[in-house]
């Protein structure tokens, strides 16, 4: 999944918090058809600039970029509409394998979907590193990433405390690398797997990520495979 830590701020950005009322209004309806411009053409695979989206949707200029000041503003907006419910999982489950579960489940499906969208998201990711390395990214604001990190130990949450913390952050680490649009690249588009497939690799390799983790735990072994010592 493509996902992100940076959170919109713009002033035009009504945001999720006020339910219908924050659709009303012309400002509201202006940046939902940014968004669904913006969405539409990463959907195309394109990762447009603001003036391109503007231009897509008869917007000015100046109106587009008092909504979202950067590309980077405008793609996280994007991509937050494409989480969707992603970003406000939850589980009652106390069992850490189970919650796994239920979030690859919520997020695989939604993550195919967008697939497109979040693909063009790692690609301004990327481009900006590479001109970050070059020296050339200039002040143009980063389009930063993370909300796997607070998802995926929301997940792990009842091995808080009966792990050690290095261990416990480990596996979050450990689970990121199989849970995001960088899954579908490597067992769709590099495998040629289907999405059922994809999902079962994905499914099964977290389970045995979980249960390794436990079983290190209640072994006695740290990650390296030596003995802890008690203290």
């Amino acid at each position: 999944m493509y996902v992100s830590r940076q959170r919109s701020t713009t002033s035009g950005d009504t945001g999720r918090e006020g339910g219908d009322a924050a659709e009303r209004g012309p400002r509201a309806r202006t940046r939902r058809l940014m968004l669904e411009t913006a969405t539409r053409l990463m959907q195309a695979g394109v990762t447009p600039s603001v003036s391109e989206v503007a231009e897509a949707a008869e917007v000015s200029r100046a109106t587009a970029y008092r909504y979202f000041p950067s590309q980077a503003a405008l793609v996280q907006a994007v991509v937050d509409e494409g989480l969707g419910p992603i970003l406000t999982w939850q589980s009652t489950s106390a069992d850490t394998e189970r919650r796994v579960a239920e979030l690859f489940d919520t997020a695989m499906p939604r993550i195919e979907a967008f697939e497109a969208t979040f693909k063009a998201a790692l690609k301004l990711s990327l481009d900006q590193w590479a001109r970050r390395q070059a020296g050339t990214l200039g002040g143009e604001p980063a389009f930063t990433r993370g909300h796997r990190v607070d998802l995926l130990k929301e997940a792990i949450a009842p091995l808080k405390g009966r792990l050690p913390p290095r261990d416990f952050k480990r596996l979050a680490q450990a689970l990121s690398l199989i849970f995001g649009v960088e899954v579908l690249i490597v067992l769709k588009d590099i495998w040629g797997l289907d999405s059922r497939a994809t999902r079962s690799v994905a499914q099964w390799a977290a389970g045995a990520l979980v249960r390794a983790a436990v079983a290190e735990s209640i072994g006695g072994v740290d990650g390296t495979g030596a003995a802890r010592v008690a203290k």
